[in-house]
């Protein structure tokens, strides 16, 4: 039976309000994570590794400091979670790869150390696919994760334990990295919303890369207002990250103001592009008529170069990979085969046995692009173009404050559906332009698709560092829809 306390029906407002009034203890809100987990997690297998040493650790130092009238944080006693591509210190830190099957992480990333100074509870590290290689968490060394509304589809990637957490009501914020769509289209299969922040934004100290240039930390949340508090505690500069900026906005601030007055652009090309399904043009198209009716103004803005985003992202992504994925040569640390004659064979074989089929495909992927034949003609015309897509979006904030897009070109798939895959990589087709770009974006449920019954969202894109006001605009959009907090499938299993 559920105890009373069930954090799968609290927002963080909820937690940290009930908490800071005494309704429940930290340690009781602890126990209540852990029981949701333990009935639910079997079937979804978001959680790669438990911490509750960590959380009863964190909870007993919150309670004490309420008790004593201390400051308890913004967060404070909120179940947290982190995608298994963030250090924390005692935890093991995977990648979800064969690689790094035994590392533990002697530190903690910045953004998961704000996080529980911000007053979280550390549940545990959360499934991926393979080094954010993936958009469907099937690629994870450890098994895959399970969408909370039909376990037999995929919860998105690379950032799918995350997101199925929140979606299945394992935690309240998690966090996930986002190198070309990787927490916004999870969230878009999973029915949560999801903060793409700008780049720099939030740290990436601590966080193993992806692609350099590319990577940006974000929250899951249930609600906007829950990722625009997460946001608060994890963005800011710090002299860890060199790309990391001063930010002193308050994300939660503006978030009554509504939309009347803005300018939202809309992209008719994009919208009813070649591959979006019906029910994703038709939650776009529902979106539009719902922030005009809240006082928005419409205007279409083009992007010329948009359409050349995916393939300068594989130029770029792959690349970087390759280069970044160089420092796993089993003698640091690391798989490492046995029984290897030589140091070449050492390196060979353990690089081979570590890294998965899709991690080896993008390595000699970069490994070609950065050739001496292949730079110029690839590599240096993807970095002009992503100069020409960045153009692009300066120019058309110049008209309007946001932009409306889908989030992915379809709902939910079932496993090996899609084995192809050029057609995986096409699941970013709406999402790469802003990782290219370096803006934000966040993807906010807009309900059940009209013929599948799964989860459909739309995306607002911002200007670079103006993520308050696509949060402002997301808060406003998120009145028109009533949308459970977690799964239907979760919501009954907890009963």
């Amino acid at each position: 039976m559920m105890t009373a306390l069930d954090p799968a029906k609290l927002s963080v407002a909820d937690i940290t309000s009930g908490f800071a009034a005494g309704e429940f203890s930290a340690r009781e809100m602890v126990d209540a994570a852990f029981e949701v987990i333990e009935q639910r997690d079997k079937d979804i297998h978001a959680f790669l590794e438990l911490t509750p040493e960590l959380a009863y650790a964190k909870a007993t130092e919150l309670d004490e400091a309420r008790a004593k009238g201390e400051p308890i944080g913004p967060l404070a006693a909120v179940p947290s979670g982190f995608k298994d591509n963030m250090n924390q210190v005692g935890t093991h830190t995977t990648c979800g790869s064969a690689m790094l099957e035994s590392y533990v992480s002697p530190y903690d990333a910045t953004c998961v150390a704000n996080i529980i100074k911000a007053g979280g509870l550390p549940l545990g590290k959360l499934n991926m696919d393979e080094f954010a290689f993936g958009s469907s968490t099937e690629t994870s060394y450890f098994g895959r994760t399970m969408n909370p509304w039909d376990l037999e589809r995929v919860p998105g990637g690379s950032s799918g334990g995350s997101a199925a957490a929140v979606a299945g009501g394992l935690a309240t914020i998690t966090l996930g990295s986002d190198t070309g769509g990787s927490i916004r289209q999870p969230a878009a299969f999973c029915g949560v919303v999801g903060l793409k922040p700008t780049y720099g934004v939030v740290s990436r100290y601590g966080v193993v890369a992806f692609g350099s240039s590319l990577d940006q930390v974000g929250p899951f949340g249930k609600t906007v207002r829950d990722v625009a508090s997460a946001l608060n505690a994890l963005s800011g500069r710090d002299p860890l990250d060199c790309t990391s900026q001063e930010c002193t906005v308050d994300f939660t601030a503006n978030l009554e103001e509504g939309v009347r007055g803005m300018k939202v652009g809309i992209i008719p090309s994009l919208t009813f592009a070649e591959g979006a399904t019906p029910e994703v043009r038709q939650a776009v198209e529902e979106a539009a008529r719902n922030l005009e009716g809240l006082g928005a103004e419409l205007v279409e803005v083009d992007l010329p170069h948009v359409e050349a985003s995916l393939a300068a992202y594989y130029v770029i992504g792959p690349a970087e990979a390759f280069s970044n994925l160089s420092r796993f040569d089993s003698i640091r640390y690391g798989h490492r085969a046995q029984g290897c004659a030589d140091l070449v064979e050492q390196y060979e074989r353990s690089r081979a046995e570590g890294f998965s089929t899709e991690a080896r495909r993008r390595i000699m992927l970069g490994s070609y692009l950065l050739s001496a034949d292949a730079y110029n003609t690839y590599y240096y015309p993807a970095q002009q173009v992503r100069t020409l897509i960045t153009r692009d979006y300066v120019e058309a904030f110049k008209k309007v404050d946001v932009i409306l897009l889908p989030t992915s070109p379809r709902t939910a798939f079932k496993f090996g559906e899609i084995s192809d895959p050029t057609s995986m990589y096409l699941s970013d087709m709406f999402t790469v332009s802003i990782n290219i770009a370096g803006n934000g974006g966040i993807s906010l449920p807009t309900g059940p698709g009209v013929d599948t019954g799964l989860p459909t969202a739309v995306q607002l894109v911002g200007p670079q560092f103006g993520d308050d006001v696509i949060l402002r605009a997301a808060a406003a959009l998120e009145t028109c829809y009533d949308i459970p907090r977690v799964a239907p499938m979760c919501a009954r299993g907890g009963e």
